[in-house]
């Protein structure tokens, strides 16, 4: 046996080590280096850097940074290439380029389907309106349908996002109007490329102002032709050639003058020019040759989406592709669900949408958010999958312990670090939050950062009140309101609530704080608030309000705000206030009354009343 054992030694294929001439190990045998893996072909994903890019060539950082240097380029390691540079590179090292099939379903949103030529057909063209605030979007809008909707906007300027299709020569056009540039760059951000030709507003009265440039500039991003319409004609002091002369110099040519951007001379309070208007986006649609395949399942974008107590989530969207219909199962964002009912703006009911339509649905799980991509799955179980798969990637914790913090004391702890204002959102819609965001994001204010700690649809919670208080938030409310319970929380919690019912006063709020500049000023106080219990309709009268005072006292001469299920449904003044057949100035806690409001007749039982006054207040 020792025989064996030492035989078994003497022929062990493994070399002991030797001394080289620096005194380190090594083998007597020369092994061959592993074969360096021969690369053939890149994946190409969007967002790649330098370091993905380096690694994909099986190349050092320094390597590729030194190529790219030999370009022009220089970078880091964590900036973003884009394809063309990333395929010169390759193509100089022999390799090919190619983009990456994404094949999983929770990427459902980046996936590519190719469509036979053959079952393409014409689909109606998708327009923006974008501009100035007051330059008259939605007036404009309104002489398209036919229609009076700036009066029910606040202040007229548009609140949500809309979406609405109209018929001109036997055509099929589609409409977005939006609250500004501002919502539709957060679409854009979020890859929602729904939009063929963006129509650009410009007062010939009060030409082009910031705004209007800084929506040109978010037009031009998104690479879609442009038409200016120069509005309000048939003002006196309308000078169509300033501006004209003026976005010239953003390279915006007219055709008149050797360019290529179409513009058009209209009044949309008078309707004039508007036929012409919608001819020129007719051939502009002609000219981009815009096609979809009906036959296949459909894809879309998310416009605006909100809860609704009797329907649920409701969305409208707008079919991209393909062909939607009733019972479809469909994923938009991080929920799903499956389509109960479809209906356009005019609550007309719909069995299927074609591409270029937009409906309003229900049946679905969540509300989503505006610019979310839906795609319809064949099976249910997959959809709720791939749903929560979604979700589960976006869940972050960002609560941080702080002191109750408001918008004038602020600045009352200066420190030499950069200041956090947090922010809750609750908002009637969707897209307002969408909006918000956006408008957000461009305060400019040196050593001070918006965090939005939570955003999301409907009234203002106890929930919401607490993070609040967690996060030394202030709770910003856009046409919501919270509830008695809910306001005495925030009390003894410290936490401040500002109600709005227009974005812009929002931001210019939040601006003002951050400079100092918040000054005494005149706001409306809640003195009461009521309950709707019966309605009595008089002739000539119009809608009576039986009602019973919950807090406070309501004054003959209050404003009023008209409440339902947490959301503002409208705001005005009292036109009467009875105690049995007297007309009383003030009614208190605890005792019944009469009201109406003016120009409204749609109160309903349940509805909640709050009263305010006008008061100076100063601001600390």
């Amino acid at each position: 046996m020792a025989k064996q054992r030492s035989n078994n030694k003497n022929n062990n294929n493994t070399k002991r080590p030797s001394k080289n001439n620096f005194g380190k190990s090594t083998y007597s045998n020369t092994q061959k280096p592993a074969p360096k893996k021969v690369i053939t072909e890149l994946i190409f994903k969007p967002e790649m850097t330098v370091s993905d890019v380096a690694e994909a060539l099986d190349i050092s950082n320094a390597v590729l940074i030194k190529k790219l240097m030999g370009l022009g380029m220089m970078t880091s390691v964590n900036q973003v290439l884009e394809r063309d540079v990333v395929e010169l590179i390759a193509m100089d090292m022999g390799i090919e380029v190619k983009d990456e099939v994404i094949t999983d379903l929770t990427r459902y949103d980046e996936m590519e389907i190719i469509d036979d030529p053959k079952d393409l057909v014409k689909r109606s063209p998708i327009i923006t309106i974008m501009g100035h605030v007051d330059h008259g979007k939605t007036t404009l809008l309104d002489s398209i349908r036919k229609s009076r909707v700036v009066t029910g906007e606040a202040g007229g300027i548009t609140q949500h996002i809309g979406a609405y299709q109209v018929e001109h020569g036997g055509e099929k056009i589609t409409f977005i109007d939006t609250p500004g540039h501002a919502a539709f760059t957060e679409m854009r951000a979020r890859g929602a490329k729904v939009t063929d030709i963006v129509v650009l507003v410009v007062a010939a009265d009060d030409g082009v102002k910031p705004q209007t440039i800084e929506a040109l500039q978010h037009a031009k991003a998104s690479g879609v032709p442009i038409i200016v319409a120069i509005n309000k004609i048939d003002k006196p002091t309308a000078n169509p050639d300033n501006v004209m002369s003026a976005l010239s110099a953003h390279d915006l040519t007219p055709e008149a003058w050797g360019g290529t951007t179409p513009y058009v001379e209209v009044s949309a309070l008078k309707r004039l020019g508007i036929d012409n208007l919608l001819d020129i986006i007719l051939v502009l649609a002609e000219v981009e040759d815009l096609k979809a395949n009906p036959k296949r399942d459909a894809m879309g974008t998310v416009i605006e989406a909100y809860l609704d107590k009797g329907r649920g989530p409701v969305a409208t969207v707008i079919v991209e592709n393909g062909t939607l219909r009733i019972g479809d199962i469909i994923v938009i964002g991080n929920t799903f669900g499956r389509i109960r009912t479809m209906n356009d703006d005019l609550k007309k009911r719909y069995d299927e949408a074609l591409p270029g339509t937009p409906v309003e649905i229900t049946g679905l799980d969540q509300v989503p958010q505006a610019g979310d991509i839906f795609m319809v799955f064949k099976d249910e179980r997959v959809a709720r999958q791939t749903a929560e798969a979604r979700s589960s990637k976006l869940k972050e914790t960002y609560v941080k312990q702080q002191k109750a913090s408001s918008l004038e004391s602020m600045f009352g702890a200066q420190d030499d670090g950069e200041k956090v204002l947090n922010l809750v959102l609750k908002c009637d819609v969707q897209g307002s939050i969408e909006a918000l965001k956006g408008m957000l994001d461009k305060i400019d204010v040196d050593g001070f950062k918006a965090n939005i700690v939570r955003s999301g649809v409907g009234g203002i919670s106890e929930t919401d009140v607490q993070l609040a208080s967690a996060s030394g938030a202030v709770v910003i409310g856009f046409n919501v309101r919270p509830t008695a319970a809910v306001k005495s929380l925030a009390e003894s919690m410290n936490v401040e609530i500002r109600l709005y019912n227009v974005v812009y006063r929002i931001t210019e709020d939040i601006e003002k704080a951050l400079k100092g500049m918040l000054e005494p000023v005149f706001e409306d106080v809640v003195t009461g608030t009521a309950e709707v219990r019966q309605l009595f309709k008089i002739s000539k009268i119009g809608t009576i309000a039986g009602s019973y005072v919950t807090n406070g006292v309501i004054h003959r001469d209050s404003k009023v705000t008209v409440i339902r299920e947490d959301v503002v449904i409208y705001n005005g003044v009292l036109s009467s206030l009875k105690r049995g057949k007297d007309d009383v100035k003030e009614v208190r806690q605890g005792f019944e009354f009469g009201f109406s409001v003016e120009n409204y007749n749609d109160l309903k039982e349940g509805d909640v009343i709050e009263a305010s006054i006008e008061r100076e207040v100063e601001v600390n």
